[in-house]
């Protein structure tokens, strides 16, 4: 099965530009906030480079007040004026840093929370080719790193790279101006040494990271599908090969987990040495300016002040382009994503169904998924009104893709399909799956209560709507029997029920949404004979004024249907009532004979 996960390898089809270009909706409606925020990011760095100055100012008074320069109160006055001036620096500096977290966190959350509604609004836009081939498990993680990384980028940009910027700039614009030019050429040489070496290396150690998240992601999709599939699991006593996949799994993973550390330990070394060396060589040629009478010692302490508030936020660089990095090539998951077009997509003057006889017409409709498998071949048909419509065929002949198509979850090769001479493909989406019902084969349900489950068909129903949907489907016996009634929560798919029961519950379902359009989709498959005659009994009261299309496996459910087409290899080889083509000895009489041996030979 293929799996949207992530691609490992070099992302050379990736434009970072464009992708940033694309965040700018999510935050451009908080535009006067982010302002704000920068605002205060420029202050605050402003603040956090004066504070050497004033400190220079200090040991500069208390230098000349060991010499004796100054009269003692005049003395006095200057450094307690310094201190305190030092201290509001550090003080408005802490200030404006937590007033731009304040202001720039509602942008963070609120993009993500944007981002994350739109990806899942596309996820259900998109057509059932694409959920039938994606990985749960792996789609889960991705959509989850590739949302967070959006409030990784704007932290990163915001809170990272703006400010050493904005720091390096004001840094290098006061030692320019106040010193000689070799030390900015010195502290020019060592940035270049130290982005050049942390760049690349960051560079190198990415393939280690990229290593560590598929194999995360190869895990947790082994994980999810496992579990999604515990029972067969069960079935076959796999559990220990289950366990042993997602153990080689997360082998690699600890794997490519230590060469990243590894890696990290020998770039934050190269990092500090190259720092160490270059402040050393500064503050060489500043101590020899000191003894030369150039400069003071309150400029030594100013220029080694400033190298490490230099310095500081670059020895974070590599992390900060690692980050980048990940959340920009993740960002790209989520983009690609968003720009999948969905493949069933409304005409632009597509119009809503307007449903009043509930008349179905399939005119020559043929259908193949790929070039090479071709499932319907011209079939034609037509539903009246109140008419019991069946279909049947071998398995495999194209029964339920009759189904797929009635929904519109694919568009037909060629032909027409229409609702009271309404093609649906001229209609929109939302109005055509409105008028259709359908109990599928296989009731698939969600990880909450029968209730919410039943009225899912209708969520404005009251609850005597609910209880009397499920009375009529004959659910009112495993209700009753149940501590918390109607409360019950039925597990994830609805594994806590049994598969007549799931069944039932989603015959209720259409009962309660009471369509025009109903289609059973081998609806009393997991029925005893007993709870199918219940059942069918319920299916043909709900189904007295409306137009019903059956999907059939069990020969002996559609017996009384006003037409039965017969299905093989996708194209229509009977038609007639039940009689008539027990009468033709045709495939139907065949399919008829072999279910019936079939029941003879059950105890």
């Amino acid at each position: 099965m293929r799996s949207f996960a992530r691609d490992e390898g070099p992302h050379h089809d990736r434009d970072d530009f464009a992708n940033l270009t694309k965040l700018l909706p999510y935050v451009w409606r908080y535009r006067r906030r982010v302002a704000f925020a920068l605002g205060c990011l420029l202050l605050g760095k402003f603040a956090t480079v004066c504070t050497p100055l004033v400190l220079k100012g200090i040991i500069d008074a208390l230098d000349h007040q060991a010499e004796g320069v100054f009269a003692e109160n005049l003395v006095l006055a200057i450094p307690l004026a310094l201190l305190i001036g030092y201290g509001a620096l550090r003080l408005v500096s802490g200030l404006f840093s937590e007033l731009r977290d304040i202001l720039f966190s509602r942008v963070r959350y609120s993009a993500m929370h944007q981002m994350a509604v739109d990806v899942l609004t596309h996820l259900h836009g998109l057509s059932l080719r694409f959920h039938l081939e994606r990985n749960t498990g792996g789609i889960s993680r991705d959509l989850e790193r590739g949302t967070r990384s959006l409030a990784s980028v704007l932290n990163l940009l915001v809170f990272s790279i703006l400010p050493t910027i904005t720091e390096f700039l004001l840094v290098g614009g006061i030692l320019l101006y106040r010193y000689d030019s070799i030390l900015m050429v010195v502290i020019l040489a060592t940035v270049m040494v130290y982005v050049v070496f942390t760049l690349s290396m960051s560079k190198w150690r990415m393939s280690f990271r990229h290593e560590m998240n598929k194999y995360d992601s190869a895990a947790n999709g082994r994980a999810v599908d496992s579990l999604l599939n515990y029972e067969t699991v069960k079935y076959f006593n796999n559990e220990a090969m289950e366990v042993s996949n997602y153990n080689e799994q997360l082998k690699l993973w600890g794997s490519a987990g230590q060469k990243t550390q590894i890696s990290l330990s020998a770039l934050n070394f190269g990092q500090g040495a190259i720092v160490t060396v270059g402040v050393t060589i500064i503050m060489i040629l500043a101590a020899k300016s000191v003894a030369a009478g150039e400069i003071t010692i309150g400029d030594l302490v100013l220029i080694n002040a400033m190298m490490l508030q230099l310095f500081i936020p670059l020895s974070i660089l590599g992390s900060v382009y690692r980050s980048l990095q990940y959340s920009l090539a993740d960002m790209d998951l989520v983009i690609k994503l968003l720009e999948k077009t969905p493949e069933i997509v409304d005409a632009k003057d597509a119009r809503d169904l307007a449903v009043k006889k509930g008349g179905v017409k399939f005119e020559n409709v043929s259908f193949q998924y790929d070039n090479n498998r071709q499932i319907l071949k011209e079939v034609s048909f037509s539903i009246d009104l109140g008419q019991k419509f069946a279909v049947v065929g071998p398995s495999g002949s194209g029964k339920s893709t009759l189904v797929r198509l009635l929904f519109r979850f694919y568009d037909i090769t060629s032909g027409e399909i229409s609702i009271d001479g309404q093609s649906i493909a001229d209609c929109t989406q939302q109005s055509l799956r409105k008028a259709i019902g359908i109990v599928p084969q296989d009731t698939v349900l969600f990880n909450n209560t029968i209730r919410y489950n039943i009225g899912y068909a209708h969520p404005d129903a009251t609850e005597a709507q609910i209880e009397a949907a499920a009375e009529r489907a004959d659910l009112s016996t495993l209700i009753s029997r149940l501590p918390e009634g109607l409360d019950t929560v039925v597990g994830e798919r609805g594994l806590k029920l049994s598969g007549g029961e799931k069944q039932r519950l989603a015959i209720s379902r259409v009962i309660l949404k009471a369509p025009r359009i109903i289609v059973f989709d081998e609806a009393t498959s997991s029925l005893d004979s007993r709870s199918e005659q219940t059942i069918l009994s319920a299916l043909n009261a709900v189904s007295e004024n409306a137009t019903t299309l059956v999907i059939a496996h069990r020969l002996s459910t559609i017996i009384d249907a006003d037409q039965i087409i017969v299905l093989d290899e996708g194209r229509i080889v009977e038609t007639g009532t039940h009689q008539s083509l027990l009468r033709s000895q045709g495939l139907y009489r065949k399919l008829w004979d072999m279910q019936q041996s079939e029941a003879e030979d059950q105890p």
